[in-house]
């Protein structure tokens, strides 16, 4: 068994059907029904990374033929926590794979004077110190609002946290390793760097924006 003490700090998933999705979805002409079909089939692909060194234990149990010790998940429920609003693309094709996780949301803005991450709503399940807490995102840019979501999760008792996104530019990947160095990245991408309008490049646009048809 695998802790989850010993995963890398950034693991790109180079999985062929991964990359091969994320490139549609990267395509501009690419339509919102369509990105958000592949938005969910990606993190469906992607929640098998995510959960890779999740801790076991065995039950007993009958099968048909004989009594067995069965290897099963070790301790309470998952908490998948989306971090709005695009967060809520990825959470949707997890939650298929993992229906039985407790679900948690935190709302971040940045303030356009400060430039700094505002918290505007945050629920999240009860004993999080006692869960492996997921924090999905499409997008790791400057990572400031994912600095201090993760602030918000240590705050409620969080230990064990693990951070999912789509694309990551190296200056987040950056912040994240100087602000919690203990907080697994797994994305689909590292791409080159941010623009100066702090979007990815290439990337594929505003997520959120793309998910939901807005502008």
């Amino acid at each position: 068994m695998t802790d989850l003490s010993t995963a890398q700090h950034l693991t790109v998933v180079e999985h062929p059907m991964v990359q091969h999705k994320l490139s549609i979805m990267r395509d501009k002409n690419t339509s919102t029904a369509k990105f958000r079909q592949l938005l969910r089939e990606i993190s469906m692909l992607l929640a098998y990374e995510v959960t890779r060194h999740l801790p076991m234990t065995t039950q007993q149990i009958e099968t048909p033929m004989c009594p067995m010790d069965a290897p099963v998940l070790k301790g309470r429920k998952l908490a998948l926590v989306s971090i709005l609003r695009a967060g809520n693309g990825l959470l949707d094709g997890i939650l298929e794979l993992i229906p039985s996780a407790r679900v948690g949301f935190v709302g971040l803005y940045r303030d356009p004077e400060t430039l700094k991450p505002v918290q505007y709503y945050c629920k999240l399940p009860s004993e999080m110190s006692e869960r492996v807490v997921i924090v999905v995102d499409p997008m790791l840019a400057t990572g400031n609002s994912l600095a201090k979501a993760i602030d918000l999760l240590k705050e409620a008792g969080a230990r064990k946290i693990i951070f999912l996104c789509l694309l990551a530019a190296p200056e987040g990947v950056q912040r994240m390793k100087e602000a919690h160095p203990d907080v697994p990245v797994i994305t689909a991408a590292l791409d080159e760097r941010l623009n100066d309008h702090g979007y990815i490049v290439p990337g594929l646009g505003d997520a959120g924006d793309r998910l939901y048809g807005t502008k």
